[in-house]
C-alpha cells in the first residue's frame, strides 16, 4: 500500500450519543426522589444497627446500657428523633410512590405529581409531629 492509499483511508468519526430528553432521572423530581430514598434508607439502616447494638448492651453490662439510655434523654437526641421520624416518613411515603409507579399503568406518567403529593403529605405529617416533639424535648410536658 502506498502513502497516497493510506491517506485516503480515514478512521470513522466517533460521535457522542445523544442524551435522552425528559427521562426520569435527569435532575428532576424522579432523580431527587431516588437520591432521597437512598439517603433515608441508609440513615434508617444505621439507626437500626445502633439500636440493636445498644439494646444488646444490656446483656454485657446493665450499667453501660443505663448510661447509653441516659444519653438518649438529651435535647440533641430529641432533635435527632425528629430527623429519624422525618427520614422514616419520607422513606415510607416514597416507597408507596415507587410501588404505585411500578404497578399502576398510569404511574410513570404521573410520577411527578405523586412526588409532590408525597412531599405535601410528608410535610403535613411532620407539622403535626414536630411541635409535640419539641414540647416533649424542651420540657413542655
Amino acid at each position: 500500500m502506498s502513502t497516497t492509499d493510506a491517506a485516503k483511508i480515514r478512521a470513522p468519526k466517533i460521535t457522542a450519543p445523544k442524551r435522552p430528553v425528559g427521562t426520569l432521572y435527569r435532575g428532576r423530581e424522579g432523580m431527587w426522589s431516588w437520591v432521597l430514598h437512598r439517603i433515608t434508607g441508609v440513615a434508617i439502616f444505621f439507626f437500626l444497627l445502633v439500636h440493636i447494638l445498644d439494646t444488646a448492651l444490656i446483656r454485657v453490662s446493665p450499667e453501660a446500657y443505663d448510661a447509653v439510655i441516659g444519653t438518649y434523654k438529651t435535647p440533641i437526641m430529641g432533635l435527632g428523633e425528629i430527623g429519624l421520624v422525618a427520614a422514616i416518613g419520607l422513606h415510607a411515603l416514597n416507597g408507596l410512590r415507587i410501588i404505585a409507579i411500578d404497578f399502576l399503568s398510569i404511574g410513570p406518567r404521573i410520577q411527578r405529581l405523586m412526588f409532590w403529593i408525597v412531599v405535601a403529605v410528608w410535610l403535613l405529617l411532620l407539622a403535626g409531629f414536630i411541635p409535640r416533639q419539641l414540647l416533649h424535648v424542651f420540657g413542655g410536658e
